[in-house]
């Protein structure tokens, strides 16, 4: 089967790499082929996506026809920029049509935020180059998912792979074929890299923060004061190492300046640890190097859940809630949502808790993974009778 890959951010979201690379993992059985439309050519070279897939641009400045008048004239009559923005992707659209049974949309947080109408647009271009599209590893809140427009979107899919049981719970209603799986990031091997001594003893708790997280709050400033309460418990009243880790490292949106902050703000504490920028499987490898582990990103989560790492999430949306549950049973006690703090010292408290119990959670993943993960054989099955 030809799959194509598309909707993917770039690989300095280490998620969006992580994403990629566990579906060639999970997929990439037989003669399958995988082609990456990427918005960022260079980004995911660098990080190594051309060695799992064939790279190639997403979008290719088109000249001016008559697609580029009509598409200027409705955003000049109705200020819809949707087709203006399409218009760069269709030379990539059309050179595929010929070689890719189905084309993959891979950005699953892509439905949890504004600007949806792009996708929107490019599964419906995908439908006219004849190409089967999936909705792959999706997390939609589900008040999202019930909005007229999005319905409509959603139920043009070939097919849906949901990344947790809320968000399949409400997208089941308005596409039937629907299945949910793992996401793909669980399928994802860690890579071994060097790493700082102070890391090699064991005792180590990571911590993610990221500045979207910081966003997300109710009450201003209070998710840094909750990790700075956070890393002064850990200090005083453990001995473990503290490494301060990244998964995002746009320039835009990149977790190293909130890190450096709290380790500044510590004096560099020789206890805490700032990881710099490495690939996902070795960001994986480096997370499962941990005892405990805080995050805000999905998939540096992830990483420590696959890696049987007992994990508190610093939350924000369904798909932090979501996926807690299918593991634990409830998202109670292993997600903390950042837009319910009021109090400088929930992260701790939430850690306390968690930290006590941190040999029961480790075996309790241990359990659970194996079977959690045997679901995606489902979605691969879907994927499969689509070709």
């Amino acid at each position: 089967m030809r799959i194509l890959l598309y909707g993917n951010g770039g690989s300095g979201n280490h998620g969006c790499e992580a994403i990629v690379r566990g579906t060639v993992e999970l997929l990439g059985t037989g003669s399958n082929f995988f082609c990456v439309r990427s918005t960022n050519v260079a980004e995911d070279t660098l990080y190594g996506l051309n060695q799992l897939a064939e790279v190639s641009p997403a979008r290719t400045v088109r000249k001016k026809n008559f697609s580029f008048i009509c598409a200027y004239a409705k955003l000049k009559l109705t200020g819809n920029y949707t087709d203006m923005d399409g218009l760069d992707y269709l030379p990539g659209i059309s050179a595929a049509a010929s070689k890719t049974d189905v084309a993959l949309s891979v950005g699953g947080d892509n439905y949890c935020y504004n600007g949806t109408e792009i996708y929107s647009w490019l599964n419906r271009a995908y439908h006219k180059a004849g190409i089967k599209t999936v909705l792959w590893g999706c997390s939609v809140e589900p008040e999202v998912a019930a909005k007229k427009a999005i319905a409509e979107d959603l139920s043009n899919y070939n097919l849906i792979v949901t990344r947790e049981s809320i968000t399949y719970e409400a997208v089941r209603q308005v596409q039937k074929n629907t299945v949910q799986s793992p996401d793909p990031a669980f399928f994802m091997k860690p890579l071994k890299c060097e790493v700082d001594a102070r890391l090699e003893a064991g005792n180590v708790i990571g911590i993610n923060a990221s500045p979207h997280i910081l966003k997300c709050e109710s009450t201003s400033g209070m998710a840094y004061e909750n990790y700075k309460q956070l890393i002064r418990y850990i200090l005083s009243e453990t001995n473990a190492t503290i490494a301060l880790i990244p998964h995002v490292v746009w320039s835009s949106n990149d977790d190293r300046t909130v890190l450096r902050q709290l380790y500044d703000d510590f004096d560099r504490d020789p206890r805490l640890v700032l990881i710099e920028d490495h690939t996902a499987p070795e960001l994986k490898y480096i997370i499962s190097r941990c005892c405990f582990f805080v995050g805000a990103r999905t998939h540096a989560i992830i990483a420590a859940y696959s890696s049987c790492v007992p994990t508190l999430v610093m939350g924000y949306s369904v798909k932090a809630r979501g996926i807690a549950r299918d593991l634990f049973g409830t998202e109670d006690g292993y997600v903390l949502p950042v837009q319910d703090l009021r109090e400088p010292g929930e992260l701790t408290n939430g850690f306390r808790k968690l930290w006590e119990e941190k040999e029961t959670v480790q075996k309790s993943l241990e359990n659970i993974l194996p079977n959690y993960l045997s679901a995606a054989q489902q979605a691969v099955n879907a994927i499969n009778k689509l070709e």
